[in-house]
Order: structure tokens, then C-alpha cells, then sequence
């Protein structure tokens, strides 16, 4: 059964989110090709969709696969959107096919990934889309660049705070690192 819960006033997913627009925080990561060149350049693409925009430090980390592939850069990019849940990941899963990304294995080896990770306080449970992404809790490597930008930031599940969460995981094997000279995405 598919279910719907929300906690905005927005009577309808498909419609632009109010005047002021919707905080939105989406995960990025990538492990093949130049990954911090790829990821510097989809931050510069997503601000045409998102303003004002915060972008983390960048990360590392080993891969959650039993494909054997190289490590992740990851990073987080906190902003506001105009657009509506749907639109918006419609415009990302097309920011991916324009990196090169194909369909493929889940886990598999990308030359980018784009995850809503949170779109207000939306919580939505349906095939398409799942909100706050089911696995955010469980991924230092998207939690941890989260936090880095938005300490005191509460979950619009159940109230937790993003801090707490990652307070309770390993490390997993994520790392911050520096950019590329030249890369640095400026948010």
C-alpha cells in the first residue's frame, strides 16, 4: 500500500511550493571518470535550480556495494527550491543522464548520483519518491556533509536531529578531503 504524509501546506506535490520556496537538501556523489571535476560541475548546474545554496565540504568514502569499484566523493548542496518534490527530481534523475549515467545495477559504479535527500518537511512514502530518503539515516556519508552545513537541522520524520543520527553510525569509512585545486564550488 502506498502511503502520503505531509507536514506543509502544499495542497498538491505538482504545483511550485510557496513564495519564499521549499529548503531542500540534495546528496551528490560519484566514483568513476574525475569525480570532483563531475561533482564541481553539477553543483554549478543546480544553481539553476536552487538559491540560495550552501555546499559542503567534500567527502570520501568506501562504496556501499559488494561490486568491487572505486571509492565515492560525496558531498551535500542545502537550498531553496521553487519547484515542486516531483519536478524537481525529474530535473536531477535528467542532470544525471547528462553526466553519462545509464540505467544500471542498484550500487553499481556512477559517474553521478543525485539523492533528494530532504524537500522541507515533506514525508512522502510512494515508488517514485521517498522522502526523506529512506536510507539518509544510515549513510555517514550523506549525513555527515548534512550536518556540516546545518548542525541543529531536525528530521521531518520523526523530529530527530541529523546530528544525533550521525552521532550513532560508524565511520564507515568516510573521510573529509580537500578539492582540486580550482574545483572548490562557491555556495
Amino acid at each position: 500500500m502506498t502511503t502520503t504524509r505531509t507536514k506543509t501546506k502544499t495542497s498538491s506535490t505538482t504545483k511550485r511550493s510557496d513564495a519564499v520556496g521549499t529548503r531542500v537538501a540534495l546528496g551528490l556523489g560519484a566514483n568513476l571518470g574525475d569525480p570532483p571535476r563531475t561533482l564541481h560541475a553539477a553543483v554549478v548546474q543546480l544553481s539553476r535550480w536552487l538559491l540560495p545554496r550552501l555546499v559542503s565540504p567534500l567527502y570520501r568514502s568506501h562504496p556501499v556495494s559488494s561490486i568491487p569499484q572505486p571509492d565515492y566523493y560525496n558531498l551535500v548542496v542545502l537550498g531553496s527550491t521553487h519547484f515542486a518534490a516531483e519536478d524537481l527530481l525529474a530535473m536531477i534523475k535528467a542532470l544525471e543522464r547528462s553526466a553519462g549515467r545509464r540505467p544500471g545495477e542498484r550500487d553499481s559504479p556512477r559517474l553521478l548520483d543525485v539523492d533528494l535527500l530532504l524537500y522541507g518537511d515533506l514525508v512522502i512514502d510512494r515508488p517514485e519518491l521517498t522522502l526523506p530518503h529512506p536510507r539518509l539515516r544510515l549513510r555517514r556519508f550523506a549525513l555527515g556533509p548534512l550536518v556540516d552545513l546545518a548542525p541543529d537541522l531536525r528530521l521531518p520524520d520523526d523530529g530527530a536531529r541529523a546530528a544525533d543520527v550521525l552521532d550513532g553510525l560508524e565511520t564507515q569509512g568516510v573521510v573529509r578531503v580537500p578539492w582540486p585545486p580550482g574545483l572548490k564550488p562557491t555556495g
